[in-house]
């Protein structure tokens, strides 16, 4: 395993040594050193100025929601129901989302649960909690730890297969929900498929499917305080797979499941430790060394944590239609993280590649341990202004689960919004990514206006524009000169609206505002890297099955860094990185959001 050791002496940034176009520093970049050792732990000193308090400056792009009429006419439908799951879980279909080849898929297609009664189910009601669980972050756990884990899971997949609580039945959940096996027949639209990604119900969702899969674990053992581990992706000291869910190997030399069932043998093996995670992977290598990759992502964490509001964090909610848009970690950091693990040599990318697989492999719930962590630490950054949804039917939307007693419940929203009331924490982790404020490039010139005459404005483009190659369009900014309290009072926002792409492949793009076309490539360090669109195959192959969403992007800081605010136009660019040969946008622009 990789030996990294982290100062905080200041250093020049990533983008300033590779090219005299930066020049701007910050104080708050990592020297790094990395050094691979089989035989040692990593180690890392972190500088003490990692608390979770922004300065009032960042916290601007902060500031409100989108509950307005434009969040609801620019990236989702109005949603005029609260999405409810079938009382029956059993009640569903395979679980293929439109897929016409099943035989692909290793793991069966068939997702749907047992049925153990006709009954239906209860509104479950949070239980009075003794003691917090404390889940710790997967590489600070000891080694009692690492043996009470291996015992529980060990305990699941001796169950057999047919009891809900098994690790196939427990693996089947993420299918059944996440590629179609549900339909919203409880709101009346029987041919709407229940999604619970691309929408505000990601993190609710998956805060509940852990709960229960976490409390039937420690049930197993006998211990109620058991708590899940946390990938710690967004800290450099957990940057790499955890190493209690690494192979171990027989007299063979085989790598041997029951010698560690936390073992999945449908990772990458290039990704395994001491390979640091890529938090904007694309399918491919990135090249970067261990100090760059490290650098990358914690400014890839800064701009998808800090520069949001509570719209573009949670996404938006699923209307009649079924469909919603993601959020940024989401759509970010939570999906390169599947794609990483992924095993690429599989049909599917199985596991974690894959929505209809991914519960298959216990990285799964160690990986969204950290993305659930997410949403508390969003929370946490300005409690004044990053709050939950508030609308009815975000907070009434439901599910139904198997508890930890083998009784099959309904759960809510609104009962998952604090973590202490369901009975667990979050050992505290520092976010060294807060002082990683993207680093732009010095403005000679406005980049939009010399432009003009190459590059055709968005009023004069053909729309829905296609990204299989490069797109460059100049889009009119609704305002210039915004004082401090203009900001205050409304975020700037870039919206893509009517993004179809092909749900069958992995698809991911890059937005990047005036941006230079130098030779040199433009990453989430540089402040003209606005963001990114990246999504986990739902299906396994045949034909195309293709999806529509939108996104959309705080600009605020952006435009402050790169120095366009006072900028009529500015130049957007869509970079497509994967699987969008296929894919579309219907609509780019910019507007002005109030913050309440």
């Amino acid at each position: 395993m990789a030996s990294l050791s982290l100062s905080a002496v200041p250093t020049t940034p990533l983008s300033s040594r590779s090219s005299p176009l930066f020049s701007k520093t910050s104080t708050h970049r990592f020297n790094v050193s990395c050094n691979s050792s089989a035989d040692e732990n990593p180690k890392l000193i972190l500088p003490k100025s990692t608390s979770l308090n922004v300065d009032r400056r960042n916290m601007l792009l902060g500031l409100g929601g989108l509950y307005g009429a434009a969040s609801l006419t620019n990236i989702g439908s109005a949603s005029a129901f609260p999405v409810t799951a079938p009382d029956n879980i059993a009640d569903c279909v395979a679980a293929t989302d439109g897929v016409r080849d099943p035989d692909k898929a290793i793991r069966g297609t068939a997702c749907c649960p047992p049925k153990l009664s006709d009954s239906i189910p209860p509104d479950y009601v949070l239980p009075n909690f003794p003691q917090l669980r404390i889940r710790p972050p997967a590489q600070r756990v000891d080694d009692d730890y690492i043996v009470k884990y291996r015992a529980a899971i060990a305990a699941m997949r001796a169950l057999p297969d047919e009891d809900p609580h098994s690790w196939k039945q427990q693996g089947k959940i993420h299918c059944a929900y996440c590629n179609g096996g549900y339909s919203l027949e409880m709101n009346g639209l029987p041919d709407v498929k229940l999604q619970i990604h691309n929408s505000s119900l990601f993190y609710p969702f998956h805060r509940w499917y852990l709960y229960f899969y976490e409390r039937i674990l420690g049930k197993l053992i006998g211990d109620d305080t058991f708590a899940l581990p946390y990938w710690n992706w967004d800290n450099p000291t957990g940057m790499m797979l955890p190493a209690m869910l690494a192979p171990v190997f027989d007299d063979r030399g085989n790598p041997n499941q029951l010698l560690n069932p936390l073992f999945d043998p449908f990772r990458e093996v290039k990704h395994l430790p001491p390979a640091i995670v890529d938090l904007q992977y694309r399918g491919t290598e990135s090249g970067l060394d261990c100090i760059d990759q490290i650098n990358t992502n914690l400014s890839t964490m800064y701009s998808q944590m800090i520069n949001q509001t509570t719209d573009t964090f949670f996404g938006t909610n699923p209307g009649d239609d079924g469909k919603g848009t993601p959020g940024s970690i989401e759509n970010g950091a939570h999906t390169s993280v599947h794609i990483w693990t992924g095993n690429s040599k599989m049909p599917n990318r199985e596991d974690m590649g894959n929505f209809y697989s991914a519960g298959y492999d216990p990285a799964f719930y160690v990986h969204h341990a950290n993305v659930d962590r997410m949403w508390h630490v969003w929370k946490g950054l300005n409690p004044l202004t990053n709050k939950d949804p508030i609308d009815d039917d975000w907070l009434n939307a439901s599910y139904v689960f198997y508890d930890e007693n083998r009784q099959l419940v309904r759960v809510y929203n609104r009962d998952a919004v604090d973590v202490t009331k369901m009975g667990y924490d979050f050992e505290p982790s520092r976010t060294p990514w807060i002082n990683n404020r993207p680093v732009a490039r010095v403005k000679a010139s406005n980049v939009a206006a010399q432009s003009v005459g190459v590059v055709k404005k968005v009023e004069e483009m053909e729309f829905p524009v296609k990204l299989d190659q490069t797109v460059k369009v100049l889009v009119k900014r609704p305002s210039t000169k915004r004082s401090e309290d203009d900001k205050k009072k409304a975020n700037e926002i870039l919206f893509l609206n009517g993004i179809k792409y092909n749900g069958q492949q992995f698809f991911k793009f890059d937005v990047l505002v005036d941006d230079v076309d130098d030779g040199i490539e433009t990453t989430a360090a540089s402040s003209e890297f606005a963001g990114t669109f990246a999504q986990v195959p739902h299906g396994l192959g045949g034909e195309k099955m293709f999806m529509t969403t939108g996104r959309a992007f705080v600009i605020n800081e952006l435009l402050e860094d790169i120095e366009a605010e006072d900028d009529e136009y500015v130049l957007v660019t869509l970079v497509p990185r994967a699987g969008a040969d296929d894919a579309t946008v219907s609509e780019i622009k910019i507007q002005l959001v109030p913050t309440e």
